[in-house]
């Protein structure tokens, strides 16, 4: 590995966060191809069913791909899918050397491609920047290992707490710059997640509205007796498409009018975070964004079924025994249940404070065994 294949990896991986979240079930993953220090072509997949990152590169590249190296954050594929195999047009092209940041976990890849390309004479380093290609590729990883989506859990808050005064009024707690970073999370995930006291409440619209427009993620309320009122605004809009999950007892009739209006309502035979992540997982939803309110949370926390945290300080103090919290729930008895968290960034936007924060690596398995 030269100081050369950072920097050449580095520009595939920016590559690769530039379309986090519009690829879905597939990979975000960016490519470059690069001879006697010039870069010839680079690429990125866009979505699912499109090219490769590896086609769009190579394409660009054209006949000087030749003798060339290409850089790949993730290992290129050797199957059949919706496309061809990558690692046979990189052989095609006449390539010399190949660059890979991590192998893929798909089990249909797992390290052939990687074989197919060392067989037929090409040079592989595999590695560079691994850690960071890990990063932008934890949601497929996680899916890929689990069959369960990746869970971000935001939360907003005042100083002491509070998500609310004691009457409920919660518009707004932080600033415009956290409101805009939340519509970015909503923009890069599968799905949206909320409780049906949410609905009731706020009345949300629960999409991605950026500057520039946004993909709007699938919206999931849960809602065991099915009071989603028909005109809220998840059921009504039409800007996005809407899950109801109820519980089993929920008769065809009181469905049928949610139905007519679009909305597909799910019967589970639970509504835990289990029960709900299995089914979002068989369906193919790789990332899902959980926002609240506090039972909801609550239950994400105490089942350990989060995978980050996201949570936004505001510097402001409500008070109010009966002013809502961020999690509620029954809680933890001990403090030795309690989850341990590490804190991975704390940073300013505008004038909250935005904390992202992780369970903490070996300890999610036997939290959740308490």
């Amino acid at each position: 590995m030269t100081v050369n294949d950072e920097y050449y990896m580095q520009f595939a991986l920016n590559l690769a966060r530039a379309v986090s979240g519009q690829t879905s079930p597939n990979p975000p993953v960016g490519a470059i191809v690069v001879k006697h220090g010039d870069i010839l072509g680079f690429g990125a997949h866009l979505k699912a069913g499109t090219a490769h990152a590896e086609v769009h590169a190579l394409q660009m590249a054209g006949d000087q791909a030749e003798g060339a190296t290409i850089y790949v954050t993730l290992e290129p594929c050797s199957h059949h899918g919706k496309t061809p195999p990558c690692a046979d047009l990189i052989i095609e092209k006449g390539i010399s050397r190949v660059v890979i940041a991590v192998k893929d976990p798909n089990e249909k890849v797992a390290g052939r491609g990687i074989d197919t390309l060392r067989t037929a004479g090409i040079d592989v380093e595999l590695g560079v920047l691994q850690k960071e290609a890990e990063m932008v590729n934890r949601v497929f990883f996680h899916y890929t290992q689990t069959k369960t989506p990746y869970v971000t859990m935001k939360t907003a808050a005042s100083l002491d707490g509070k998500t609310a005064t004691y009457t409920g009024d919660s518009k707004w707690i932080t600033g415009e710059a956290a409101r805009h970073d939340v519509h970015h999370y909503r923009h890069t995930h599968d799905a949206i997640l909320v409780g049906v006291n949410t609905v009731v409440a706020d009345n949300p619209n629960l999409t991605a509205r950026l500057p520039n427009g946004g993909k709007n993620p699938l919206r999931i309320i849960l809602d065991t007796e099915l009071r989603t009122p028909l005109n809220a605004n998840v059921v009504a809009d039409q800007k996005a498409d809407t899950w109801i999950f109820t519980g089993p007892a929920i008769t065809n009739q009181r469905t049928r009018p949610y139905e007519e209006a679009g909305v597909s309502v799910i019967p589970l035979d639970a509504l835990d975070p289990d029960h709900v992540l299995n089914y979002l997982g068989s369906q193919r939803i790789m990332s899902l964004l959980v926002e609240g309110g506090a039972e909801v949370n609550g239950s994400f926390m105490e089942c350990g079924t989060f995978n980050q945290l996201v949570q936004y300080m505001a510097p402001k103090l409500i008070g109010g025994k009966t002013a809502p919290t961020t999690i509620a729930g029954n809680g933890l008895k001990r403090m030795p249940d309690t989850q341990p968290i590490e804190i991975i960034s704390v940073e300013m936007l505008g004038e909250d404070i935005k904390i992202i924060a992780e369970p903490r690596k070996g300890d999610a398995d036997v939290y959740r065994n308490h």
